[in-house]
């Protein structure tokens, strides 16, 4: 057996021989051949009848014929197969490799990945059992404070994430509810997705969200079903229009539901803001302020909330005996604010104008401020939903604020009380609103 300078391990197959030339790793022989690896840069050799050849250290690599496989040049390369022996050979820079055909030898063991953290982990660093740390997580009220310190401390340290699944199978309980949602993209859907997702996040729960295009009667039973097959222990279903309202009606029982936003008025639950009061407020605003009668832009009429609010105006005018003016309805758009801006500012006799929601009121002030109209010395404005915006319109709206953190709040402890006991929850009053004055309402001009 030959050797050369700073020689790795080799092994012999089959009664050959096995040289090592420079840096490179040990390689195996065949059949009785003789098998080289030329290293630090230096050619290659081959072997011959079947014996598997490298190269070290950057030297090109070697061919093997006779059925022999070549083998790669490198220092860490993987382990690979040689000839017709089934020898293994390891390219990492000094080590021994293994041999074929019952030889001797020494394998390269692969880096492992470690494994992720388990309760058993938890518990032994704690020093607790795991039925400790199992309950801890599912939040067993049979633990000292000072063992469950200890507990989420070794969770924080390890890094150990619970399997929401196995929990969901210990306890019975997700920990997640649905949300059916309607264009996200007006505001009050948005802003009472917001305030239940955040509630959602106190209570310790997560939430799915299933938004829909069209709030439909199919679509929204359908919604329903795809949360329930996701595992939810109840849904929210904010429902501003008409028709989805009705959809509710047609629900299943099985599976705890709360409508917010709106809702149909039986059948199902709802929290929601009180929009009447809302309406009333505004309206009783621009009448005490002098204003003889006031005008109404409303929103769709298959929306929940614009009737609302059309009811409350109404009934407030006819409370004081003003004139009752024919409403202009609109889409919730700043685009149908201006349209319908438009056509009021050409009525001289328009002095004040209750709009449904801020965005329309923002159409509004346009038209006027174009047809020469000043707010708030020609007209005085008031909005609805108090849109972050509104105090930097020009000029600043009043507005009716929405709190749509509390009717978050609201519906989902509506809800959770319904989970665990079982019962359909009772009525939840009303979230009230608040009317905001800033500098879009003044007294009504001299005639």
């Amino acid at each position: 057996m030959q050797t050369g300078d700073d020689i790795g391990g080799a092994a012999a197959g089959d009664g050959g021989e096995s040289v090592s030339a420079g840096g490179g790793g040990g390689v195996p022989s065949g059949d009785g051949g003789e098998s080289v690896s030329a290293g630090d840069g230096r050619g290659s050799a081959s072997a011959p009848n079947g014996g598997g050849a490298a190269s070290g250290d950057g030297g090109g690599s070697a061919s093997a014929p006779n059925g022999g496989d070549a083998v790669p040049a490198g220092n860490g390369g993987d382990a690979v197969p040689a000839g017709d022996g089934g020898d293994t050979m390891s390219a990492r820079h000094s080590e021994g490799v293994s041999t074929g055909n019952g030889g001797g030898g020494t394998d390269a063991q692969p880096r492992q990945r470690s494994r992720a953290p388990v309760m058993s982990d938890v518990g032994r660093l704690a020093g607790v059992s795991h039925q400790t740390v199992s309950r801890v997580i599912n939040g067993s009220p049979h633990v000292r404070p000072e063992t469950r310190d200890r507990v989420m401390a070794a969770m924080e340290e390890l890094g150990y994430r619970p399997n929401p699944v196995a929990r969901a199978l210990v306890t019975g309980r997700s920990k997640m509810l649905g949300v059916v949602s309607f264009d996200t993209t007006l505001y009050g859907p948005a802003s009472t997705l917001f305030g239940i997702e955040r509630a959602a996040h106190e209570a310790g729960y997560f939430i799915i969200v299933a938004s829909l295009e069209a709030l439909e009667r199919s679509s929204v039973i359908d919604a329903v079903e795809r949360l329930r097959r996701q595992g939810v222990e109840g849904i929210l279903v904010i429902a501003p229009h008409a028709q989805a309202g009705e959809a509710l009606l047609h629900a299943p029982t099985d599976v705890p539901l709360v409508a917010a936003e709106a809702g149909p008025e039986h059948g199902a639950p709802v929290v929601a803001v009180d929009q009447v009061a809302g309406a009333v407020s505004a309206t009783r605003h621009l009448l005490e302020l002098g204003h003889r009668t006031v005008h109404h832009i409303s929103g769709p009429r298959d929306f929940i909330e614009a009737r609302q609010r059309r009811e409350g105006w109404q009934a407030t005018l006819t409370s004081a005996g003003a004139e009752i003016p024919e409403p202009l309805e609109g889409d919730w758009s700043p685009q149908a604010g201006y349209e319908l801006g438009r056509r009021l500012s050409r009525d001289k006799s328009v002095s004040a104008v209750f709009v449904a929601n801020d965005q329309m009121a923002l159409g509004l002030l346009r038209a006027m401020h174009e047809a020469g109209r000043t707010v708030p010395g020609d007209l005085s404005v008031v909005g609805f939903d108090d849109i972050p915006e509104a105090a930097f319109f020009q000029p600043p709206l009043t507005t009716v604020r929405q709190d749509f953190i509390e009717m978050g709040r609201r519906s989902l402890r509506m809800l959770l009380r319904t989970i665990e006991t079982g019962r359909r929850a009772s009525v939840e009053p009303l979230v009230p609103p608040e009317l905001v004055v800033r500098g879009s309402t003044g007294a009504a001009p001299a005639r």
